[in-house]
């Protein structure tokens, strides 16, 4: 092909930069719309992962078949959230007192919101939506 003919193929720097621009609106419209921005693991939506009487209030329960950590902040209100620290990947361990606690490195995380409360990690943990229906805790 000459200087002077013109391809219909895109230059690699378009093809890169339309690329960006869809991975940054998506990430957007992800942090805007006020809902957890979280991809549900495969297998787990509309299933029953725990049931309310295994979440101890304050505490919480990790389900390593699906990466996942249960909380109880307060009676009655459960929330849930990858089990997976921000930090490197580690799995988080032991929930008590109202904190998520990562083994490998010190991190902590809030069990009501999924905040950092302490690093080395800087992001907090993805949560997911739940619903109860009897005492069996979904995540929608």
């Amino acid at each position: 092909m000459s200087m002077q003919e013109t391809s219909a193929m895109p230059a690699r720097r378009q093809v890169i930069a339309a690329a960006g621009a869809v991975a940054c609106g998506a990430a957007l419209a992800g942090c805007g719309s006020g809902e957890p921005a979280a991809i549900v693991p495969p297998g787990i939506k509309g299933k029953v992962i725990a049931r309310t009487a295994d979440i101890p209030v304050g505490g919480g329960k990790v389900i390593t078949k699906w990466k996942i950590v249960i909380t109880q902040p307060t009676s009655g209100l459960f929330r849930a959230f990858t089990a997976s620290c921000p930090h490197r990947g580690c799995a988080v361990g032991r929930v008590g007192d109202g904190v998520i606690h990562c083994p490998c490195h010190g991190s902590e995380f809030a069990a009501d919101s999924g905040k950092c409360l302490k690093g080395p990690a800087e992001a907090p943990l993805v949560q997911y939506a739940l619903k109860l229906e009897g005492d069996g805790i979904i995540v929608v």
